[in-house]
């Protein structure tokens, strides 16, 4: 029996603890149960430990000599010391890792609850605290989330050492937004903390439990007059909407979720930023001194933190001096300070995040947007207008909600009655609200939201008041797990949506334009948490050993499907969802191709679908189908209302492929060979206009005939060439991944003829045209492949070609689109360029590898790994002394090595950034590059292409790092 339910809210600002003794209830219902948060014990000052209820989830990595032992014992430090965790570097985590972060810039880790969401960076990789010095040790934002857990875990043990943290009820929770990679990576950081098992709840609904929980005695008269609550939860990184509706039932409340909101990195780290960038602005120096580093900025960042609690804050004082300390020997000489009055705050944070807006305004993207330590923050900071879209997009269903209360409350609370003023357009507003996070200990912010709100709704809403919002999230995760047990009510409803399984029905896989498409259904809405719906009387063929795709709708429709039941697609409102794909191997000695499955579908507890494929001869065998929501780094764009259409010249196109590559004794006459692809053209259009679906069919055809490239010098180069085209440019769409990885395959046989240079030169492009598909490993082993080759042409080592014909200026552009190698190797490869540029005959067109190398913004790869920006503006110097009119790759590369990011650690100074719009203006350049060197904005289609290299295929869009 396990003596503790436990609560843990890992928070972006703190992480809390809550807990209550199992089987204490007495009967009824709640009973005398008490959860009680925990205080844990942390340093508050070098050698004085303290237990508090908040661990601020920061950590300070102290420099050598700036700690002592002394300084960092905690009690359960000896036992740590001894299983060799001490790190080689003192770390210090919570409260006096916050006091250190706001005194000595540049060696505390925030924030990483918002990096593990952020997926344009590798969050396993060790990249905070974000912009450091190259002597700060770093972590990964999972390493840096496990040791907050960790340090929980073990002050936990040390109070409870016959109950380990680790063998209770433990329920960690999460953003509803997150999505499943960020799911997955708090999973992962609590295994690493060493809290295997686990059950994840929405925070949105823990506060509410929490809420719940306090109420229980009277919860029928609490929600008599409630159909519709809005639960927003502001907390240090994120902004979390939840819709429940409530019922009555035999006089007890029935809770239902029937929306939750879009990811949205809005929360106290961006007031906290906002205030920063008004006191950076009035700090002693002015226009005079550069802009503050990324560290320094970090440090003020702190600062403000504790200025905008005190000024928003109870009893709050008319104004407060915010101190900027420097840096090394100029410590406290070089200290800078600025005044701040609780007005200026109320300004920046009520009127700027919570503006009093109109129910139809919608978030816009106003080119001041705030951007700052590489984190991708909203571009519109207005809490208010996201709530406006957030209750659009669920407009349907909080109607039926309002209305269904109002009927069946028989006109007792009228608490609806005004939605029905402004007809079928009007804003259907939430009659309660609950207010969770700590921002909203600030009665003008919970004022300014309550009043909005009611506006929209023209009358006041009900405010469910939250006693302690800092703590709510970690008690509601306890009384969740007292719900589970029948403690308390419990939020239901199950699944939101019905799911279906898009069916291709026709006999040879061509729908015409008469077919109707139907769906078999896999999961019913109202479908419980951890309920499996098996569809018995159905089976299908499942490929394996091959990539093998589903196509899935869902609809929030009332209707009332049965699993299994067939119905026509074409005639509701059903959304398309992203393709849920995999390569299912088989398993044993298997030798088929194929095995005959039936699907069962499940919601899980944090609501997400599972799908298992379970063999119907061995119901054991049971294959887990996976969605490809996205890759990191592209999407694919695809109508809306059909799967791509396979091209009605696909088969012929085949043909003639299998002509060149296949098994056929026939002979083909050499010229032939080298038609394939103008003939692919003339069968398929230009091939600039092959979408993705067609590329990676096509991509398929030439795999199975990989190995009859070799028959020729011709047939090598082709395949090279095709095969290349088709899987560029390495991701995106879904399965690429096991694409490239069955093209990796083929890198230590290298090419067979090796004295032909258009053979090596379609080596190199293919691998250019694969390189974002190359994890770092394999990006690594391709450059060591071309720098043993150059150096092999520069020593005249004895190799069995010639050196000199295997493609260097290809070879150039390979290693220029290598993201993931480290720095280090980036900045060699880079220096090595500028270096063949000096000579004359070198070919202009390495200028383009140079932008490519030095840019801001990776194509593909990590936000972390670019080049530092003061070996970039080296680069650039270089860029600016060239005749860009001689010189054509010379003013996009420098565009690409200046482009505005927003982030202070990968931008250049504003001075090397005007001096290249001078330059850009001169040349006529398009106004799109001036704008990329201005102001942080996208690449359009063409710029895409040209960073690239060539154009993308039709229907992949990248999605910005």
């Amino acid at each position: 029996m396990k003596r503790y339910s436990v609560g843990i809210d890992l928070g972006t600002s703190n992480t809390v603890l809550a807990y209550a003794e199992a089987g204490a209830q007495d009967g009824s219902r709640g009973g005398s149960q008490q959860i009680r948060v925990f205080e844990i014990e942390q340093l508050v000052s070098p050698g004085e430990v303290a237990a508090r209820p908040l661990l601020p989830s920061v950590r300070y990595h102290a420099a050598e000599g700036e700690l002592s032992a002394g300084d960092l014992q905690l009690p359960w430090s000896r036992a740590e010391r001894a299983a060799g965790d001490a790190a080689a570097q003192p770390v210090v985590i919570g409260r006096l890792a916050r006091l250190l972060g706001a005194q000595v810039p540049g060696r505390l880790v925030a924030s990483a609850k918002s990096w593990l969401s952020h997926a344009s960076v590798d969050r396993v990789a060790p990249i905070l605290p974000w912009g450091a010095a190259d002597d700060v040790r770093k972590v990964s934002p999972v390493e840096a989330s496990a040791s907050y857990l960790a340090h929980v875990r073990a002050a936990w043990n040390q109070r409870f050492p016959d109950a380990p943290l680790e063998q209770q009820d433990v329920v960690l929770t999460v953003p509803a937004s997150f999505d499943e990679g960020a799911r997955a990576l708090t999973v992962e950081a609590a295994r690493m903390a060493g809290l295997p098992a686990l059950r994840l709840l929405e925070e949105p609904q823990a506060a509410f439990y929490d809420w719940l929980f306090h109420h229980r005695e009277r919860l029928a008269s609490e929600l008599a007059h409630t159909r519709l609550v809005l639960i927003c939860d502001v907390g240090g990184g994120t902004t979390d909407l939840t819709l429940i509706e409530v019922g009555m039932r035999d006089g007890e409340p029935q809770l239902t979720r029937i929306g939750v909101g879009n990811h949205l990195m809005l929360g106290g780290d961006n007031m906290d930023l906002a205030l920063a960038h008004l006191v950076e602005a009035r700090l002693p120096g002015g226009d005079a001194r550069p802009r503050l580093s990324a560290a320094s900025l970090s440090q003020l960042v702190e600062r403000c933190r504790g200025a905008k609690e005190q000024l928003l804050g109870p009893q709050a004082p008319d104004s407060t001096s915010i101190t900027l300390l420097g840096a090394g020997s100029k410590l406290i000489g070089g200290a800078r300070t600025a005044q701040v009055t609780r007005e200026e705050v109320e300004r920046v944070i009520v009127d700027g995040f919570f503006p009093a807006v109109g129910s139809h305004e919608r978030p816009g993207r106003p080119r001041g947007a705030i951007v700052e330590f590489g984190l991708p923050y909203a571009t519109d900071a207005a809490v208010t207008r996201h709530i406006a879209a957030f209750l659009g997009r669920f407009a349907a269903q909080s109607r039926k909600a309002l209305g269904a209360g109002l009927s069946d409350s028989s006109g007792a609370s009228g608490s609806g009655s005004e939605h029905s003023d402004g007809g079928e357009d009007a804003l259907p507003v939430p009659d309660t609200l609950l207010l969770n996070g700590g921002v909203f200990r600030a009665e003008a912010l919970t004022q300014r939201l309550a009043d909005t709100l009611g506006t929209w709704r023209g009358a006041a809403l009900n405010v469910l008041h939250n006693d302690n919002p800092d703590v709510a999230v970690a008690r509601g995760a306890v009384a969740y797990s007292l719900a589970r047990a029948g403690n308390a009510p419990k939020i239901g409803g199950g699944s939101p949506r019905s799911y279906f399984l898009v069916l291709d029905e026709s006999a040879d896989g061509k729908a015409d334009a008469d077919s109707v498409q139907r769906g078999i259904c896999l999961l019913p809405r109202g479908t419980e948490e951890g309920h499996e719906i098996l569809i018995a009387d159905r089976t299908f063929a499942l490929r394996l050993g091959h990539p093998v795709r589903f196509h899935l709708v869902s609809s929030s429709a009332d209707t009332l499907y049965q699993a299994g039941e067939l119905t026509d697609l074409a005639s509701g409102d059903f959304v398309r969802l992203p393709p849920i794909a995999t390569v299912v191997q088989p398993r044993g000695e298997r030798k088929a191709r194929e095995t005959t499955v039936r699907i069962a579908t499940s919601l899980t507890e944090v609501g997400t679908l599972d799908v298992h494929c379970i063999e119907l001869d061995d119901p054991a065998q049971r294959w887990l189908l996976e969605f490809q929501l996205r890759r990191e780094d592209a999407q694919v764009t695809l109508p809306a209302d059909s799967a791509p259409a396979r091209h009605p010249a696909l088969d012929d196109a085949l043909e003639q492929i299998d002509r060149c590559f296949g098994t056929r004794a026939q002979k083909v006459d050499p010229k032939e060979i080298k038609r394939l692809r103008s003939q692919l053209e003339q069968l398929l259009g230009p091939r600039e206009s092959w979408n993705s679906a067609l590329l990676r069919e096509l991509f398929g055809a030439l795999w199975e005939r990989a190995r009859r490239r070799r028959r020729s010098a011709d047939h090598e180069r082709l395949w090279l060439n095709l095969a290349g085209y088709c899987v560029r440019p390495g991701f995106g769409y879904p399965l690429d991944e096991w694409r490239v990885e069955q093209l990796w395959s083929l890198f230590d046989d290298g090419i067979q003829y090796v004295n032909e240079s258009q053979v090596w030169s379609e080596w190199w492009t293919l691998w250019r045209r694969a390189a974002g598909g190359l994890d770092e490993s394999a990006q690594a082993r391709v450059l060591d492949a071309m720098a043993y080759l150059q150096t092999a042409a520069q020593s005249r080592h004895k190799l069995p070609f010639d050196v000199a014909k295997t493609g260097i200026a290809d070879m150039v552009r390979l290693s220029a689109s290598l993201e993931r190698i480290p720095v280090e190797r980036k900045i060699e490869l880079g220096e090595s360029v500028l270096a063949r540029l000096k000579k004359p005959a070198e070919n202009h067109q390495s200028w383009w590898a140079v932008g490519r190398i030095g840019a801001r913004r990776p194509f593909y790869g990590s936000a972390h790994s670019v080049v530092p920006p003061e070996i970039a503006g080296q680069w650039l110097s270089a860029i600016l002394g060239l005749d860009w009119k001689k010189v054509d790759p010379a003013a996009f590369a420098a565009v690409q090595i200046a482009r505005m990011t927003g982030d202070r650690s990968r931008d250049l100074s504003e001075d090397l950034r005007k001096a290249v719009v001078r330059r850009l203006e001169a040349a006529n350049a398009p106004r799109a590059w001036i704008m990329m060197v201005s102001e942080s904005v996208e690449l359009d289609d063409a710029d895409e292409g040209r960073v690239f290299g060539e154009s993308l295929p039709v229907g992949l869009k990248l999605i910005a790092s």
